[in-house]
């Protein structure tokens, strides 16, 4: 009687395997997940030709990157600079190269966005072409980057 008791459990506990192994990897894949790194996205909108607000982007940008990345998380950083704001990523006007520069060492993904709009705009007012820095990368309209952006989830500051 006794052996028929235990093999019966024995029967039941061995039925049970297959789903508490589910329950299991379930339960493994919820706290892998809970465990996955967060993604945070940031677009910094520079559009005056100032450079306390230029430094303040780019300060906004490092602390970001910092904070984030020493909470485990990453951070995806774009710097869009239109209007008079253009003359941050200037080649021969912007007083902040070597802070982008400093950025980029940091956190080599960080984006910097220049308006063609604006640049074209310049260089007829102008009469020249005007140079972007190396780090840059040209899109056809600030303002319209910005929405493209702020559609992707991206969380907006303009310092």
């Amino acid at each position: 009687m006794e052996r028929r008791r235990i093999f019966r459990a024995l029967a039941a506990a061995a039925a049970l395997t297959p789903f508490v192994a589910k329950a299991a990897r379930a339960q493994d894949k919820t706290q892998d997940m809970a465990k996955a790194k967060k993604v945070h996205k940031l677009v910094l909108h520079v559009g005056a030709n100032s450079e306390e607000s230029m430094k303040t982007a780019l300060n906004n940008a490092k602390n970001a990157h910092e904070v984030f990345t020493e909470r485990g998380d990453e951070i995806v950083i774009e710097i869009v600079a239109n209007s008079s704001g253009l003359h941050m990523l200037r080649d021969d006007t912007s007083p902040v190269k070597a802070e982008i520069q400093s950025l980029r060492k940091l956190d080599p993904k960080v984006v910097f966005s220049a308006c063609n709009n604006t640049k074209m705009g310049m260089e007829k007012k102008e009469g020249k072409t005007i140079p972007i820095i190396s780090e840059a990368v040209v899109v056809p309209a600030g303002v319209v980057r910005l929405v493209e952006l702020e559609e992707q989830g991206y969380a907006y500051m303009r310092p």
